[in-house]
């Protein structure tokens, strides 16, 4: 009896033993790098890890970042949860063929350039929740030829594009400000007629209009002018077909800038102050010149009056008494010849009557009046 019991213990302590085994080869090396403050993914770890996480970090997933992840082509599980992710640069995850679980819930995402997932074939679990996502292209999933579960909760996502996503199991999608109007309409034909669980239907709700915000997004009616309003194939190929040229253009010029932001932030910087200071003292000199202008018309007004000549004030008393030829004949002596001349000029002159003279009034007619 106590040998049976012997050997029944040894045989459940060698499944333990086996069970954990078996278990260490299904998750492989896992290393954990949660809450050490990295602002960058580490280059120095085992390069057969296969689970890797760095979550509540500082990491942003630069072009530094992206190149250590590509040494690590053996992770079948990443975790990135509440770090500084910003933008999904293209070939993020280029060279991890094997990841199976991708998490990058609880950042700053708005951004997700067209070829982000690019190589990631095996993917099965795409956490994207709780970001800043506003919208999304269809395309950013075609490499994702395996995704069953694709989780958005949590982001300011009005409308979504129908994923080309043929193995899609289950999608999460509430928590956004979904748009129920006829937009949208793709979106719940999609979610009715596919195999895809829509999960937490009953709080997946429209926030827009305000009339339709109790219903669900799948459930939503929709008047016969929405489904009058379905797009055609050629026209939906249209759009993609342009919207896929703006979002190449749009991604290359966000690759330049990130390129280039480093090397011409100096300088740009200079020439922004130099170009400030230049238009202050522009400013100023213009404010200078209109307040000092109306003073230099002034004083030049002011020179154009001179004094009279002796021959010009001659000329003017001539004309005064109306015997221009006689003066005009009269050579010029002295200042004591002046004076009578001047004398005589203003001899007809009548006394004084007790009346203050005004200068004003003509003495030629004066004269013709006497």
């Amino acid at each position: 009896m106590k040998i049976t019991c012997i050997m029944i213990l040894f045989w459940f302590l060698s499944m333990l033993l086996l069970s954990d085994k078996s278990q260490t080869s299904k998750t492989g090396i896992i290393y954990n790098f949660t809450e050490k403050n990295y602002s960058l993914i580490p280059a120095d770890i085992n390069e057969d890890v296969q689970v890797l996480d760095l979550s509540y970090n500082q990491i942003t997933l630069n072009v530094t970042d992206t190149r250590a992840l590509q040494m690590y082509f053996l992770l079948t599980e990443l975790y990135l949860i509440q770090n500084n992710v910003i933008i999904l640069l293209n070939d993020s995850f280029g060279n991890l063929s094997n990841l199976q679980i991708l998490n990058i819930c609880r950042n700053s995402i708005y951004i997700i350039q067209q070829d982000a997932f690019v190589g990631l074939s095996k993917l099965k679990q795409l956490y994207l929740c709780q970001n800043k996502i506003l919208h999304l292209n269809a395309d950013i999933f075609v490499p994702l030829k395996n995704l069953k579960l694709l989780n958005l909760q949590g982001n300011l996502i009005s409308y979504l594009e129908v994923p080309q996503l043929f193995h899609l199991e289950s999608i999460i999608l509430y928590g956004n400000p979904w748009n129920c109007s006829c937009s949208l309409f793709n979106l719940q034909n999609w979610l009715n007629t596919s195999n895809v669980i829509l999960e937490n239907e009953s709080i997946t709700m429209c926030s827009f209009p305000d009339m339709l915000k109790c219903y669900s997004i799948k459930t939503v009616p929709y008047e016969a002018e929405c489904h009058s309003k379905f797009p055609s194939p050629i026209t939906e190929d249209l759009y993609i077909h342009f919207q896929s040229i703006s979002n190449w253009t749009f991604n290359n010029s966000l690759n330049n800038l990130t390129r280039n932001s480093e090397q011409e932030s100096l300088g740009k910087s200079w020439a922004f102050l130099i170009g400030v200071v230049v238009t202050v003292l522009m400013t100023s000199l213009l404010i200078f010149i209109a307040i000092k202008c109306p003073i230099l018309y002034n004083l030049l007004l002011s020179y154009n009056h001179h004094r009279l000549e002796e021959h010009e004030a001659e000329t003017y008393e001539d004309g005064f008494t109306g015997n221009p030829s006689s003066l005009s004949q009269m050579p010029y002596t002295n200042s004591e010849d002046t004076t009578v001349v001047f004398e005589q000029l203003h001899s007809f002159v009548v006394d004084d009557d007790g009346f203050i003279e005004d200068k004003y009034i003509d003495t030629h007619e004066l004269c013709e009046e006497n």
